[in-house]
């Protein structure tokens, strides 16, 4: 069976990254075929469709970033590539038969809960929809931000973001000026370093880098994943466990200090010259932002066409950039590695609940959600890797499968007592915040000394779960009916609704 065209759904799922794939899956494995997925580009794969640039690669362990019900035994690296991810993502389109499922080119424009009819008006570049239950599964990588520096309206060069890189700007040779050392960044740089003519890599703050170890995963190890499904098993048993054990350092500041030796030699190692060493060491805890691991980064900066400066950019011109302290760098293209709107998204502001406020009325400046996922005033909204859902330590899909738990169980309920919808209730998700944020006070994120992109504009943590993933699944798994208030269908839809199902079992 196949999905109708545009019209009314049972669930409408937004994004065919890895959250609204692993929905869609879920929901055909229960039996629930009454549902769309609308993407807004032309093919699956979401992050790891829009971030294609040189280097580009995962930072989880490869059998540890792909979902528990889909192993895949041919990862080459320990790190998988950007390319294998996107592979991996399309094979599981076509191993869960998805395709009739998904609508691509459908940008969602506006969504709205209809109180009066009990449903989601979504409207989107290709039409309208309705559904009684609406999955927001965009992910939180999808809008690149490029700051707004002045004058850079005016740059002759070419211009790009590390999430839209053009491949047809060749590079050889160019005098390339870098804004921004996050994890896209130290994965492009290396990559790009033995091309261009220099390099000039603005860095405001530095990052600490671990060691990355990647490999090649050997043929014979392949073989056994591939013909021992247990070799599978235990292998993500062990990175789990290992990475699930590296979160206390991140919930308990004064261990992670003991990993900071480690990044210290892996810099001394890397960085001979004591002037350019002193300029990539951190200031902060290490984990206050996010950790980055390569094995080439930091060497890449020792090279003779590698320039890095630490003063601000105070304006772009025609053909340079030129520093707060006035220094000029003539440069041809500029590249931006300064990460995503994450805090203030852009779908937070055609959200609109209960009341006709948008999501971004409701925060006010600061994502909130009860378990991460749903919002009091939002009916049957669902958000995967919502608020405080982000990790530090291990990999976000198993925060996604235990948030698609969460949506099957609260569908049954649903079913089960034949009701319109539900949404936390407002002392719920105030309990659960206030407990987060409790939590979070002893963290390395709100104790280590520095201001990341893990901070909202109002200075709190709405992107990050203080704890481990096991902990996160045990409290979300289950649907509590008492944190929701359950919304009894209007007569008349009961009685269409019962008429639907009728038709629908007579064929």
């Amino acid at each position: 069976m196949s999905p109708r065209q545009p019209g009314h759904f049972r669930v409408v799922i937004v994004g065919a990254g890895f959250s609204g794939l692993g929905m869609a899956i879920r929901l055909r494995q229960e039996g629930l075929e009454d549902f769309v997925v609308l993407e807004r580009a032309g093919d699956v794969g979401g992050v790891w469709r829009d971030n294609s640039y040189p280097g580009c690669a995962c930072d989880v362990p490869s059998h540890l970033y792909s979902f528990s019900f889909a192993p895949n035994p041919r990862w080459s690296r320990a790190y998988s590539p950007q390319g294998e991810i996107h592979a991996y993502l399309r094979d599981c389109v076509e191993r869960f038969g998805l395709r009739p499922w998904l609508r691509f080119h459908h940008a969602v424009e506006e969504a709205r809960w209809d109180d009066a009819a009990q449903l989601w008006r979504i409207q989107t570049s290709q039409g309208a929809f309705t559904a009684e239950v609406f999955v927001f599964a965009a992910g939180a990588f999808n809008e690149p931000l490029t700051p707004k520096l002045p004058g850079l309206e005016r740059f002759q060069g070419k211009v790009m973001h590390s999430a839209r890189w053009d491949h047809d700007h060749v590079l050889t040779g160019r005098r390339v000026a870098v804004v921004g050392t996050g994890a896209s960044s130290i994965q492009f740089v290396p990559a790009i370093q033995p091309q261009v003519g220099s390099l000039v890599l603005f860095q405001r703050t530095p990052a600490w880098v671990m060691p990355r170890k990647d490999h090649p995963i050997a043929r014979w190890v392949k073989w056994l994943y591939a013909r021992v499904p247990g070799m599978r098993w235990l292998a993500r048993a062990f990175l789990y466990s290992t990475h699930e054990a590296s979160g206390l350092a991140f919930l308990h500041p004064w261990l992670i200090r003991l990993a900071q030796r480690r990044a210290l030699r892996h810099l001394k190692a890397s960085v001979k010259d004591p002037a350019l060493r002193a300029k990539l060491r951190p200031r902060y805890t290490m984990g206050c932002k996010r950790v980055l691991i390569s094995d080439d980064y930091l060497r890449s900066l020792t090279q003779d066409n590698v320039q890095v400066v630490t003063e601000g950019v105070r304006e772009v011109r025609e053909h340079s950039v030129v520093t707060d302290e006035g220094a000029e760098h003539p440069v041809d293209t500029l590249i931006f590695g300064t990460g995503f709107h994450i805090t203030d998204p852009s779908f937070a502001r055609y959200i609109r609940g209960r009341d006709g406020r948008t999501l971004a009325e409701h925060w006010a400046g600061s994502m909130k959600a009860h378990l991460g996922m749903t919002v009091h005033g939002f009916p049957n909204l669902f958000m995967l890797l919502g608020p405080n859902t982000g990790l530090g330590h291990t990999s976000v899909i198993l925060m996604v499968e235990s948030q698609l738990a969460h949506v099957l169980n609260a569908l049954r309920f649903l079913e089960g007592r034949d009701l319109a919808a539900v949404e936390p209730t407002a002392e719920a998700q105030a309990a659960y915040v206030r407990d987060l944020d409790e939590r979070m006070r002893d963290t390395v994120w709100s104790q280590g000394g520095c201001v990341s992109w893990y901070m909202d504009a109002t200075g709190r943590n709405s992107t990050l779960w203080p704890g481990f993933t096991f902990s996160y699944k045990h409290r979300v798994v289950a649907f509590e009916p008492s944190e929701y208030r359950a919304i009894a269908r209007h007569d008349r839809l009961t009685v269409a609704r019962r008429a639907r199902s009728r038709a629908l079992a007579h064929g």
